[in-house]
């Protein structure tokens, strides 16, 4: 990080404590409600249906403020919401007070810090940092989030599993507070006025998105990804303690698999670069995902916590790779004035399923059982992975081809 300013570094510092204050509440929510509220998987899904519904309402009118206001104050305004989220939850259970229904209100009021986080944060980089250093930066940012991945859950769970929910709430406050004092040394930064009708905009880019032969099969795959993925996360903790009989430290580790694996998966990415066509990149995210899948079914057979572990490994390594290299060829064939829509709409697109697979793992719980939301979850898993194996993608062979096909460069800046 020494080859980048100052400000960048505090807005490094401030995203991995953000990130960990994420991972720690999100990690310790669900556990909350299955050993203290004695919840079943039905009660977890809709946990899950609230912690998610952010995204899903909330991430264009977040891209709208962020274009409109400060990033630096919307930022430490997202954080603290956040904040006061954690500390109210902390008291609740001091007093012996919570319900279900306050987690999950909670839970939603703490994620619409984090969408308006997630879209204030990389519009603030190219502020800091020059154009030739922003691929230094991205990395960074990227590298902060798989370390919360990786530690959060593995953190949050043993500090559940060893003295209850309150002091993991705690240390999520604190990180929370970390960033926000962090981002207030940053200077303000220039407001940019968004200009144009905001549906005629929105409208351009949704059709752009969904006749680009490239972006359709990049956005359905993300769509079946979210809903597949959310639906095994509804019903997975309850499954693993339930039926597994994982205990609350084992299971932050199975979860921290999944961080290890974008840990793996980011290193990898360069290597994978050089050796693989960009199509056959790309399709290693939808075919890790899937064997996860399989793996996940095995369960149904073996409690073993390897299987789970190894699972939620291949569910971080391979979509790493896949972020990386989508967003590229997201960035090579999206003209330049519409870089900032196209990728609100990918937001949508992917984080707005995910309560709609939270949801639908909840009712399938509900309906029949926990093992048939890990079969449909497997069927999703195999859909995208055909949905990407039969588009066009997979006859691109490197990044550099597409600049001629757009006549777009490929880092240019917008004005």
């Amino acid at each position: 990080m020494t080859k980048v300013k100052g400000g960048f570094k505090r807005l490094a510092w401030s995203n991995l404590s953000a990130q960990f204050s994420e991972q720690l509440a999100l990690a310790a929510a669900p556990l909350v409600a299955v050993l203290v509220l004695k919840e079943n998987a039905v009660g977890t899904g809709l946990l899950q249906t609230a912690q998610t519904l952010p995204f899903l309402l909330l991430s264009l009118p977040a891209g709208w403020l962020a274009d409109q206001y400060s990033h630096k104050k919307l930022m430490v305004g997202a954080e603290a919401m956040r904040m006061c989220s954690l500390l109210l939850i902390i008291l609740l259970l001091a007093l012996s007070a919570m319900t279900h229904w306050w987690l999950a209100m909670l839970g939603f009021l703490g994620v619409i810090g984090t969408v308006c986080y997630s879209v204030a944060a990389p519009a603030l980089v190219p502020t800091l940092v020059s154009k030739s250093e922003l691929p230094i930066a991205n990395r960074w940012l990227e590298l902060a989030r798989s370390i919360a991945y990786a530690g959060g859950p593995a953190i949050g769970g043993a500090i559940v599993g060893w003295s209850r929910a309150p002091i993991a709430y705690a240390l999520a406050a604190l990180c929370s507070m970390i960033a926000i004092s962090l981002l207030s040394g940053l200077s303000s930064t220039a407001v940019k006025q968004s200009s144009g009708s905001l549906r005629a905009s929105l409208k351009e880019a949704v059709a752009f998105c969904f006749t680009h032969s490239f972006l359709r099969p990049i956005i359905v795959t993300g769509m079946v990804f979210s809903v597949s993925w959310f639906i095994l996360q509804a019903v997975f903790v309850f499954w693993a303690i339930s039926h597994l009989g994982i205990t609350a430290q084992v299971l932050g580790m199975v979860l921290a698999g999944y961080g290890i694996g974008m840990i793996t998966g980011a290193i990898g990415s360069p290597f994978l670069s050089k050796h693989l066509p960009l199509g056959f990149q790309i399709l290693l995210g939808p075919t890790t995902a899937f064997l996860g899948s399989v793996l996940m079914l095995l369960t149904m057979w073996s409690t073993k916590p390897l299987l789970p572990g190894a699972a939620y490994f291949l569910f971080g390594a391979g979509p790493v790779i896949w972020s990386i290299t989508t967003t590229s060829l997201r960035q090579a064939v999206t003209p330049i004035p519409m870089l900032g829509r196209v990728s609100g709409v990918m937001l949508l697109t992917t984080f707005g399923c995910r309560p709609v697979g939270a949801l639908l793992g909840a009712v399938t719980a509900s309906l029949f059982s926990v093992q048939a939301c890990l079969l449909l979850s497997a069927v999703g898993f195999l859909l995208q992975l055909l949905v990407i194996r039969f588009s066009p993608i997979l006859a691109l062979h490197q990044l550099s081809d597409l600049e001629e096909v757009v006549k777009v460069p490929l880092f240019e800046s917008g004005t």
